[in-house]
């Protein structure tokens, strides 16, 4: 039975992947737990249910390719009634329209908000999103940038309040210089190498192509990239590997599959890559900062609130391969700049990224939202 001094927030992300979105989601439900009663609803196929356990309380609903989800709608309405809930935290834009329709079915009303990960780049003055965003009590943006598109694209009279609230990462366990071998061995490190990472789910937007495009410039043998991430489309992977057999990379490049918990993988890597095209935050940047691994970043997004170039990380040009083979070719060759990046950047995730940190920012905004 739940402490009667306990509010119920719902905690709801019905996307069928597996990646940064998601996860956060279900950091959110496992944090807020001590403050509230949380209740998470998740697709009724998603990857996010092997997080919960009976401790998490879950609820899954049927994910149908109707835009409103009119059943799907109803079932979440009668679970805010019967739990009397008075926050919906939703973080996937596409359940928008489902979850605004079940507060108009629900007898309680509660409070949407929706943590905003994606970018909004046109003006949403139509009736459909006019609609949608009145219903919207709070956005909370990742980034400032995101923050500056919702006050651009929604008209002020259907705005709803506007907060950015950063991303964290939970404070990770480090691994013993005995286990940090076991793993480079265990994965088939080049202990000789200069070892990449990139976390990340495999596709195009991702950008892979452009660090084995790196590779290729770069010449040398002694760099080598781990790629950790699920495929999105079968058959990506086996085009990035002829695309390195044909730049004549291929033994230098290696596909680890998912990682449930990335922590220890960052450890053992000598610098973390992340070169989406449009990233809106870069949540691997802040993990693999926390950890103590260099991180270099594409000089667009949300990543240029994370990295501070050349003293947090380092920056290349967007979508620009031999922009990146430098910034790669500037870590291997400088090893004190590389070990003062570093320290600085895992300094500066302790001061502004942890996960600790931003759940009390959070747990705090729900309070004075109800």
């Amino acid at each position: 039975m739940k402490k009667m001094d306990k509010k119920t927030i719902i905690e709801l992300c019905m996307s069928p992947d597996l990646g940064g979105l998601e996860l956060y989601m279900m950091r959110c439900s496992k944090a807020l737990k001590d403050e509230f009663d949380v209740i998470s609803v998740i697709n009724e196929n998603s990857k996010l249910e092997q997080y919960y356990n009976a401790q998490n309380h879950y609820v899954t609903i049927k994910k149908t390719s109707n835009l409103f989800m009119m059943g799907a709608a109803k079932k979440l309405a009668n679970l805010i009634d019967a739990r009397h809930a008075e926050i919906i935290h939703m973080h996937w834009t596409k359940d928008i329209p489902f979850v605004v329709l079940a507060k108009m079915f629900s007898k309680t009303k509660p409070k949407i908000v929706q943590t905003r990960n994606m970018t909004m780049t046109r003006f949403k003055n139509d009736f459909y999103h006019r609609i949608m965003y009145k219903n919207i009590d709070l956005m909370l943006p990742v980034t400032y940038q995101v923050k500056e598109q919702l006050e651009k694209f929604i008209p002020l009279d259907i705005r709803p309040k506007i907060e950015v609230l950063y991303m964290g990462s939970d404070k990770p366990e480090m691994l013993s210089h005995v286990e940090a071998d076991a793993l480079k061995k265990s994965l088939n490190f080049e202990n000789e190498s200069f070892n990449l990472g990139m976390v990340g789910r495999i596709n195009e937007a991702k950008g892979q192509h452009l660090l084995i495009k790196a590779l290729a410039t770069i010449k040398s043998k002694n760099v080598h990239v781990y790629f950790v991430g699920h495929e999105m489309h079968k058959g990506y992977i086996d085009a990035l590997k002829n695309m390195a057999q044909d730049l004549g990379v291929i033994n230098q490049v290696h596909f680890l599959g998912f990682m449930k918990n990335p922590h220890h993988f960052y450890q053992i890597c000598d610098a973390v890559v992340l070169a989406s095209k449009k990233e809106t935050f870069g949540l691997v940047l802040v993990e693999a900062m926390q950890v103590g691994t260099a991180v270099i970043g594409a000089n667009s997004g949300g990543v240029v609130e994370i990295i501070d170039d050349e003293k947090t990380g380092l920056f290349f040009e967007a979508q620009n391969s031999e922009s990146l083979a430098c910034a790669v070719e500037k870590l291997m060759y400088d090893k004190e700049l590389l070990a003062n990046i570093a320290k600085a950047g895992q300094k500066r995730c302790e001061e502004m990224f942890s996960n600790e940190k931003q759940f009390v920012k959070l747990a705090e905004i729900f309070k004075e939202l109800i």
